[in-house]
């Protein structure tokens, strides 16, 4: 298990951090590979259905295998319970749609990386004040490129992932990394059902490369 500072470090340098879930586990295996070799190294792997522990397990053993370097994290974190639950399984990084105090309790316990969610300025205070540096705007196709660019200067200290409505292009891409977050996270929008449902798992590494060209065009510009 890696440091927080670690697990930040490469959310930074990748600004890009793709997130999906199902309920197959060898599909989650396929996703894993096609992401790794599109040059991720860090994702997250939500917790939305009644496989996520199960399929979580095996792609940990998976990247133990074949992608020591990868970093896995976990999402949809709401309860104290999952989170000791998934870092038991192995992951690296912790990621809610919400702050719980109950949750930062367990993985400031551990030393493990919790990322929050907050839409307000006063949940960002309140996760500040509980030792989180790393924040997710969330969603931020409800906040807006806006929001980012009135909030960075209220708390200078802060990195900010924005989640929800972020579209592989360079225009809405750009426009978030403009506004001031650190990273984007992808979900349907990078790894769609329907790309899913086919199977295409080179769509899925052929649009991610393209995410990782927009960031890191952005970063060298």
């Amino acid at each position: 298990m890696q440091t927080e500072q670690y697990c930040i470090s490469k959310i930074k340098e990748q600004r890009i951090l793709p997130l999906f879930y199902h309920d197959d586990g060898q599909v989650c295996i396929a996703v894993l590979k096609a992401l790794y070799s599109a040059g991720i190294k860090v994702l997250e792997f939500t917790n939305r259905g009644p496989k996520a522990l199960e399929n979580f397990k095996q792609l940990v053993k998976e990247r133990d295998l074949h992608m020591p370097d990868l970093l896995l994290g976990i999402g949809t974190i709401k309860t104290a319970n999952d989170a000791s639950d998934f870092i038991d399984a192995g992951a690296d990084l912790l990621i809610s749609p919400i702050f719980d105090s109950a949750v930062c309790d367990v993985a400031y316990m551990q030393k493990v990386l919790w990322i929050p969610a907050c839409m307000t300025p006063s949940e960002i205070h309140v996760a500040a004040s509980a030792g989180c540096t790393m924040i997710k705007l969330f969603p931020g196709n409800v906040l807006g490129t806006g929001f980012t660019e009135a909030i960075r200067p209220v708390f200078p200290g802060l990195d900010f992932l924005v989640t929800g409505g972020v579209d592989v292009n360079e225009e809405n891409m750009n426009a978030w990394f403009k506004s001031g977050v650190c990273a984007v996270g992808l979900g349907s929008k990078l790894i769609s059902k329907n790309v899913l449902d086919q199977k295409d798992y080179a769509a899925i590494e052929s649009l991610t490369k393209k995410a990782l060209q927009i960031a890191g065009s952005f970063k060298n510009s």
